[in-house]
């Protein structure tokens, strides 16, 4: 391709990821509104300001990562979408592991268990859609989508036990609030991504077990009327 359409496709990419960057970019009422469907209850501007900071970390990245995967899936629906949440959300975790700075409201919080901030019935429906999607597409010789599933769960639980050691910041109701919603999110994302991976086929039976995914992908990643009593 000559140099000037090279440079013509990257100016216009780059001013389409920073126009979805703007429409995307989060502020207050995006952050009150994130920590009241994850739990919280009348936020105060402290919790707010950490809500928003937790979304900056991972819409920063989606659409360059959204107009960067596409050529990897052969498309830019369903597959390019799940890598880029994860990624996105990857890289957050990996900034958020640095301590925080400046003095703190709170005293840090007693180290997390997984189960603290992902319940045991998530994490056995997102170890189901694993397993049951790897075994499928090893039996099936379908490796391509068997190195993906694998990868796509590699990444969910990096996710998950990045948000569990992640440091204590901010109040803690809020606080673990975002590290409930980062794993649960990457949990369920992983579920929807294994299961349309693992039974991509137009059968009645992949039918079936892609609506069950998508119902499990709604019950995990569905926003917490209250968070979990350990809190």
């Amino acid at each position: 391709m000559p140099w000037d359409n090279v440079l013509a496709v990257a100016l216009l990419g780059g001013l389409i990821g920073l126009a979805i960057l703007i429409v995307l970019w989060p502020g207050e009422k995006h952050g009150k509104r994130l920590l009241e469907r994850w739990g919280v209850p009348g936020p105060d501007a402290e919790e707010v300001a950490l809500a928003v900071r937790y979304l900056k970390r991972r819409r920063l990245w989606y659409p360059w990562l959204f107009l960067a995967l596409p050529p990897l899936f052969d498309d830019t629906t369903t597959g390019s979408l799940v890598a880029t949440l994860l990624l996105g959300g990857l890289i957050a975790e990996l900034l958020a592991q640095r301590p925080a700075r400046g003095p703190r409201r709170e005293a840090d919080l007693a180290p997390r268990t997984l189960t603290a901030i992902a319940p045991a019935w998530v994490l056995v429906l997102g170890a189901l859609a694993a397993a049951g999607s790897v075994v499928h597409l090893a039996v099936t010789a379908q490796w391509k989508f068997l190195a993906l599933a694998v990868g796509t769960v590699v990444l969910c639980a990096a996710i998950t036990a990045l948000a569990v050691r992640r440091p204590s910041a901010g109040a803690a109701r809020a606080d673990l609030a975002l590290r409930c919603r980062s794993a649960r999110v990457a949990i369920g994302l992983g579920i929807g991504g294994v299961t349309a991976l693992g039974w991509p086929g137009g059968n009645l039976a992949s039918f079936l077990v892609v609506v069950a995914g998508l119902a499990a992908f709604l019950a995990v990643t569905a926003p917490l009327k209250r968070l979990p009593a350990a809190a």
